[in-house]
């Protein structure tokens, strides 16, 4: 099965923090499935690196996203004109540009996002 990664829930996974529940990380570990992670995803976290509020080792954004994305064989979610339009019907309740993207690339690829942000619901 196919599932696409927020934005907390990658950090989660790949920082083994305690924040994701035990079904999750199954999922996500089941080498049977496909999990994506977004180019929303990477933008946000490029944004996060460069404010402060994600630091990172020594190593760059780059060899750090390669290194988990090959070490977990994630694949990449590019972002595609219909997720746009999508975004633009989405109600107002999804107010964070990254989420709601991701909601809209949700549905119209119908991938399910593992999360745990009440506003995916």
């Amino acid at each position: 099965m196919n599932y696409l990664l927020d934005t907390s829930t990658f950090l989660w996974y790949v920082s083994a923090e305690s924040e994701l529940s035990p079904q999750a990380r199954s999922i996500i570990g089941d080498t049977r499935n496909n999990v994506y992670l977004s180019f929303v995803s990477i933008w946000e976290l490029s944004i996060k690196c460069r404010i402060g509020k994600l630091e990172l080792t020594s190593e760059s954004l780059s060899d750090w996203l390669d290194m988990h994305l090959a070490a977990n064989s994630f694949r990449h979610l590019e972002i595609k004109v219909s997720h746009l339009l999508q975004y633009a019907d989405l109600p107002l309740v999804h107010r964070d540009p990254f989420d709601g993207l991701l909601i809209a690339q949700s549905q119209v690829e119908n991938i399910p996002v593992i999360t745990s942000d009440a506003a995916f619901d």
